[in-house]
């Protein structure tokens, strides 16, 4: 039978909390309140916990010190962060601090539950283990250094790379010829350090493909699979 999610509801509107337990359970979730960082500590230090719907604007401890507070003691605890804030840059700033998604108030119940289902199936998807490589690889005349960084082009002139488009080039190299999602691309190539928009890991494709000298109106490097992903076509060997 299979483990039925625990989510733990820290927000300290009490209509809220008790809208959201009513729903969530009704969907099959099991489901803890809190009404503050300290309450919100307690329940986490006294059961396990599968993902946090966690309220920015609290008093006391707001919701941004408290994801960076679990972030900085190495928690990986899924985060959602609610707030009536409904800012891109108040949304990127709950990001960057560790939350995995963010959804501005006023909300509906099912597009919270659809968000959760989506964090819940990245932490619990099995990637492929990465292809066994040495420190330099190579495909379609191109050559990957992956200790320096160093890309060459088919005629041996180096290519810049920024931090981003390494990392993505790099998760593709170790997972050749299988189509990732845009979820598998941001946990493969930054982890934490993500911003979680499908549209960062779009635009890193499409300065990727630049780079490679990919055609961005008919790629063959870098393919867009419809509804699925990307798929990196070429063979890669170690060099």
């Amino acid at each position: 039978m299979d483990k039925v999610p625990h989510i733990l509801v820290v927000d300290d509107d009490r209509d809220i909390r008790e809208l959201l337990a009513r729903f969530l359970v009704k969907h099959g979730l099991k489901v803890t309140l809190a009404k503050d960082g300290a309450e919100m500590r307690r329940r986490l230090d006294g059961q396990a916990v599968d993902l946090v719907v966690l309220d920015v604007m609290m008093p006391g401890e707001d919701g941004l010190s408290l994801t960076r507070s679990l972030r900085g003691l190495g928690s990986t605890l899924p985060i959602i962060m609610l707030t009536a804030m409904g800012e891109e840059t108040d949304r990127i700033v709950g990001l960057e601090v560790g939350a995995d998604d963010y959804l501005p108030k006023p909300f509906n119940p099912r597009e919270l539950l659809a968000r959760i289902k989506a964090v819940l199936r990245r932490y619990s998807a099995p990637f492929a283990a990465p292809a066994p490589l040495g420190k330099s690889v190579s495909f379609a005349g191109w050559g990957l250094n992956l200790d320096t960084r160093d890309l060459t082009n088919p005629e041996g002139v180096m290519v810049a790379l920024s931090a981003g488009e390494f990392d993505l080039l790099r998760v593709f190299v170790e997972h050749p010829r299988r189509v990732l999602s845009r979820d598998q691309l941001l946990d493969l190539a930054r982890g934490r350090q993500a911003i979680a928009f499908d549209r960062s890991i779009d635009i890193q494709v499409s300065r990727l493909r630049r780079k490679l000298d990919d055609d961005p109106k008919e790629p063959q490097l870098i393919k867009t699979v419809r509804g699925g992903g990307y798929l990196f076509t070429p063979e890669v060997t170690a060099s």
